[in-house]
């Protein structure tokens, strides 16, 4: 099955947003095994859409469109689609009575141009919306079956995965069953993991495909068989290797992140921890408490740039600052055991470092950063350059502090991503 992804709107052309979701869609349809041939994106203009349209009725298989199902007159996708294949658009009762449904839930009022999104094009296979007002909906056209979709990610993903992907893979009907799953991994740059694992996966029943998502670096194995089952087995054994082979580079799998592992291993041992920091302003207490249930575990943190903050509420001596400054080894040590201390927790993170653009010097350039972990009778701490743009500069410090916990926590050696330079 040829598959091919339309999205529509001005403001993805325009740049004002990101188009996420052509990438969404794919990765989607690639559990099927269903590999998507084109992509394009179409500004509001029905001319425009039609050609698309027509395009991609004549040469795909799956034609699968995002946006232009609102309410708005820059929402065209039904009229268009109806207008290019020579069909009414009727109302759909059913559609209208749900779509007044939610607005009286809230409370509210239902414009009647809301109800433009009860229309369709004759004969179409409505979609159910829960999240949203938009039902989605799917017509035969030419060669292909279109579905059309609403282009907010949510809604749009929960009805790709509870309405369409059921209704293709019913058209599939038999023949090769593709298993896949996502390892997340942190630690080793893309082509370093590729050369580690160069040997796995290489019988063609089952791949290994390989995707950045800084800080971390993504392994996606995908395995095919004639049943279930066996895609099921293959899939486990090629991730049992992985696994043994990266040891702890691999943390998750899934959707899982770094905050939620470490804060499952926290709640199963029943640890706490807290946090000081300094250049990652407040980005890993942030990533901390963005777990439901952090609570259990999260006692608290410290976000304190200046020394005096850092002297007043993490205990840092005045002589360290004075003789060694702000950005380091004994400034770092005395930030995560002050925040342990003064918290009560079984664990104390800090960081501080450089972000940038300004303030680097020969001695301590731009990039470096001192991470530390405390716990009961010991402390760890050690410096990075970390040669990035602000933003990227925090979220790795962040991560890296996030891994050093979790390493801690399943009693295995803390170490740094090989991809930047320690300082000793």
């Amino acid at each position: 099955m040829k598959a091919e992804i339309l999205t529509i709107g001005d403001e993805l052309l325009r740049g004002e947003i990101v188009d996420s979701n052509k990438a969404r869609i794919a990765d989607r349809l690639l559990s099927l095994d269903i590999e998507t041939h084109f992509h394009a994106t179409v500004r509001d203009n029905p001319a425009d859409m039609r050609e698309v349209f027509l395009r991609a009725s004549g040469r795909s298989d799956l034609v699968l469109v995002s946006g232009g199902l609102g309410p708005t007159r820059d929402d065209l996708t039904a009229q268009v689609l109806a207008d290019t294949f020579g069909r009414k658009l009727v109302l759909d009762e059913p559609s209208l009575a749900t779509l007044r449904g939610f607005f009286s839930r809230l409370g509210r009022e239902m414009s009647e141009n809301n109800a433009k999104q009860a229309y369709f094009p004759e004969g179409s296979d409505i979609l159910a919306n829960p999240l949203g007002t938009a039902p989605g909906f799917g017509i035969e056209a030419g060669k292909a079956v279109i579905y059309c979709m609403p282009g907010v990610p949510r809604e749009l993903e929960r009805m790709l995965d509870e309405e369409i992907l059921p209704r293709v893979r019913k058209r599939l009907g038999g023949g090769t069953v593709v298993r896949a799953t996502l390892l997340r991994t942190f630690g080793l740059g893309e082509s370093t993991l590729d050369d580690e694992l160069k040997d796995i996966a290489a019988d063609g029943e089952v791949t290994l495909g390989f995707r950045t998502a800084f800080p971390d670096n993504y392994l996606r194995p995908l395995a095919r068989a004639a049943s279930l089952e066996e895609a099921d087995a293959k899939l486990a054994t090629v991730c049992e290797t992985i696994r043994n082979r990266l040891g702890a580079l691999v943390y998750a799998e899934g959707d899982q992140t770094m905050e939620a592992v470490v804060g499952e291993l926290l709640r199963a041992q029943g640890k706490t921890v807290a946090v000081a920091e300094s250049c990652s302003g407040g980005l890993l207490a942030e990533r901390i408490t963005s777990v439901p249930g952090a609570s259990h575990y999260f006692l608290g943190g410290v976000v304190a740039y200046a020394n005096a903050a850092k002297r007043e509420l993490l205990g840092v001596p005045a002589e360290v600052l004075d003789s060694d400054g702000a950005v380091s080894d004994r400034t770092v040590r005395a930030m995560a055991e002050g925040v342990r201390r003064r918290l009560g927790a079984d664990y104390g993170i800090a960081t501080t470092g450089i972000s940038g653009p300004d303030g680097g010097s020969e001695e301590k350039p731009l990039g470096l950063v001192h991470v530390a972990l405390a716990q009961a009778g010991d402390t760890h701490a050690e410096s990075f350059v970390f040669p990035l743009d602000r933003i990227r500069h925090r979220q790795l410090v962040a991560q890296v502090a996030l891994d050093w916990l979790r390493r801690a926590l399943l009693g295995v050696e803390l170490l740094a991503p090989s991809i930047v330079r320690g300082r000793r």
